[in-house]
């Protein structure tokens, strides 16, 4: 196994690792590209709802909260967030996880939030983090994901 790290600039590197033919070691996973930011390039996170799981809707707010809380701790953020259906509520005026919202967007993460969507729940005028999108948009960003994270 060879191990080659190139600066790219300020504190960006690019670290390849190269395993040579007849190893034994075989590579785990995809590899994963770290933006200088934090980002992690390639991760998407889609909230769909304003509750996490099913069952008691008390409960899954709470656990949504925590959610998007715990991302905000995370070493890699997300490149983007998009929130669609009744996620939507969650980029809004008075929504619990706007604050965390607003920590994200500030440290580079994508909030998206489906026009469509603020229309139907009356709440057009209420986004209070990130920027207004439209399905084309949700659809491309999804299928350019290295990876989707729905909760």
């Amino acid at each position: 196994m060879k191990a080659v790290s190139e600066k790219q600039s300020g504190d960006c590197y690019v670290v390849t690792i190269t395993v040579e033919a007849g190893s034994q070691t075989q590579p785990d996973s995809a590899p994963v590209v770290c933006m200088p930011d934090g980002r992690s390039a390639g991760t998407v996170v889609a909230l769909t709802a304003e509750t996490m799981g099913t069952g008691d809707d008390v409960l899954g707010k709470i656990l949504m909260k925590g959610f998007v809380y715990a991302l905000t701790e995370q070493d890699q953020l997300p490149e983007t967030i998009v929130l669609y259906n009744g996620g939507a509520k969650l980029s809004v005026e008075g929504a619990e996880t706007l604050a965390d919202l607003k920590l994200m967007e500030a440290q580079g993460v994508e909030i998206l939030t489906c026009g469509t969507c603020l229309n139907h729940y009356g709440l057009s005028e209420k986004l209070a983090v990130g920027s207004v999108t439209n399905m084309y948009r949700i659809a491309e960003v999804l299928s350019k994901a290295g990876k989707v994270i729905r909760p």
